[in-house]
């Protein structure tokens, strides 16, 4: 009785066990499907006559059009950041588009190249001039992304292209601003920009996605665009000469330690240097 008891028990456990890594298997296979379907219901797909034939064509028309239109203004502003702040005239950097694909951003440059006895480049309130605050205020610094979107690598109405070590600390839903290509301006430039939360300026940009990209909304925020430079709003955060990092921003809160920091930070360096021995 007892060596039947032995084996029933043992029987019954080997049946539990199988069970159990039975049901943990199809756990972990339901999961996947999850995730499967989870990126599928995120990935943005043009639906409007205006989205998907439209505004493409229309972006290159319109920035073709203005760097003709705005030449004069160009050689002149290039001249004076010459004069006023050196070479390089053009100031570069990798920015995530769409996809999430790498393209470098075009800008004037706003400030010098002042260092320390280190050879450390100085605070960025130190070395952004009078003149590259002007320049920041009207917002011509950013005149030459009209090159980025006659590329292809921007559009005029989108989400502002971040840096990758913003796009590192972004959630998935978060990440999705990326489904399109980046914009000269966006929803969360006309209300706000600079001087909104983190989470803010981000849930705009995807609302910007679900609510429908269309003719009237992209006139609309082009339009109230136009005012915000007239008015010189959201162009600094606070006190400070630019707005912090969106990583920075949660380790100031407490909301991430320094160890995932870090870890977010590396892989941002990482993803650039991939970039580059691609590219």
């Amino acid at each position: 009785m007892n060596k039947f008891l032995k084996g029933f028990f043992k029987v019954a456990g080997c049946i539990s066990a199988f069970a159990a890594m039975t049901a943990g298997v199809a756990f972990i296979a339901e999961r996947i499907d999850e995730l499967k379907n989870y990126g599928k219901e995120l990935k943005h797909k043009p639906y409007g006559v205006y989205e998907r034939f439209v505004k493409r064509p229309l972006d290159c028309f319109l920035s073709t059009g203005a760097l003709i239109v705005f030449s004069p203004i160009l050689a002149v502003t290039a001249f004076l950041v010459k004069t006023k702040l050196g070479s390089p005239v053009l100031f570069t950097q990798e920015r995530p588009g769409k996809d999430e694909k790498i393209f470098k951003l075009y800008k004037f440059r706003t400030m010098t190249d002042e260092r320390d006895e280190n050879g450390n480049l100085l605070p960025d309130d130190v070395r952004l001039t009078k003149f590259g605050k002007a320049l920041r205020a009207t917002s011509l610094d950013e005149l030459p992304e009209l090159i980025n979107i006659v590329k292809g690598d921007m559009a005029v109405v989108g989400p502002r292209p971040q840096l990758v070590r913003d796009m590192v600390f972004m959630t998935p839903e978060q990440r999705r601003r990326h489904d399109v290509r980046q914009g000269l301006t966006g929803l969360a430039q006309v209300n706000g920009r600079n001087d909104i939360l983190w989470e803010d300026k981000l849930a705009y940009d995807v609302k910007y996605i679900d609510e429908g990209i269309t003719f009237k909304g992209d006139v609309k925020i082009v339009l109230d665009t136009v005012m915000k430079v007239f008015k010189s709003e959201g162009i600094t955060d606070g006190d400070m000469a630019t707005a912090f990092d969106y990583g920075d921003a949660l380790l100031n809160e407490g909301r991430i330690n320094r160890e995932q920091y870090d870890e977010l930070q590396n892989k941002a360096i990482k993803i650039l240097e991939n970039n580059r021995k691609l590219g």
